[in-house]
Order: C-alpha cells, then sequence, then structure tokens
C-alpha cells in the first residue's frame, strides 16, 4: 500500500477576548508558544469531531496578528491544517468543513474560553 499524501488546509480566525501584544510577534516569546500550545490543542479537539476526523493529522498555529483595523483589544490566528488524503476518503469539503466549524462553536462565537469575532472564520482562504 501507498502512503496517503498529505494535504494541508489554512483556518483563520479572530480571538475577540485575547488582547493583541507585541510578544505574541515573537515565535520564541513565552507567551506566543503557550498561546500556540492552546490553540493547536483547541483547532486538533474541534477538528477531530467533524467529518474530516478520521483522516485528519492536526494544526499547527503559524501567526498571531492584530485585530481588523489595528484593533489591539483582539487577535488573528492563523493556523495549518493536515489530513491526509485517503482513497477511500471524500475529499476535503471547505463549505461543509466551515459550517461543522461554525456549529461547534456556537455558530463562531466561541472556541475554548475564548471569544471569537462571529465574522472571522475562514477555511481555506
Amino acid at each position: 500500500t501507498t502512503a496517503a499524501a498529505l494535504e494541508r488546509f489554512t483556518v483563520n480566525f479572530t480571538i475577540t477576548t485575547l488582547p493583541y501584544s507585541a510578544d505574541l510577534e515573537n515565535p520564541d516569546s513565552a507567551r506566543f508558544r503557550a498561546t500556540r500550545r492552546v490553540m493547536n490543542m483547541l483547532l486538533d479537539r474541534l477538528l477531530k469531531e467533524s467529518s474530516i476526523g478520521p483522516v485528519f493529522r492536526g494544526c499547527e498555529t503559524t501567526d498571531f496578528r492584530d485585530g481588523p483595523g489595528s484593533d489591539r483589544d483582539q487577535t488573528r490566528v492563523d493556523a495549518v491544517c493536515t489530513y491526509s488524503k485517503e482513497p477511500w476518503a471524500a475529499p476535503l469539503d471547505r463549505v461543509g468543513l466551515y459550517h461543522q466549524v461554525s456549529n461547534s462553536t456556537r455558530g463562531i462565537t466561541q472556541l475554548g474560553p475564548y471569544s471569537l469575532h462571529k465574522d472571522s472564520l475562514y477555511v481555506n482562504g
């Protein structure tokens, strides 16, 4: 058997209850590392429960940015997620996955202890 190819997709959203600060720009800072670890765990838990759960491999938060319009009360999160493209699995349905994530986050309002900007979720784009 041939190993399935790993495919990537992006997930982006804005947290309204995580004030942005300069140490979130620095991947070596304790705050960046701790926040990335929490985001990765929350995204992994969320996507393992979705329709791609059987082929989902994990998410890695890549970047934190200040909120829309330089709103430092909010933090934008960028993550790259990976799944294995198995021959038996349906192709990634970005729209369907977006709706599942929306439903699992109470209409894009809550991810774990964080509040989300309801219009900020993007899956692969």
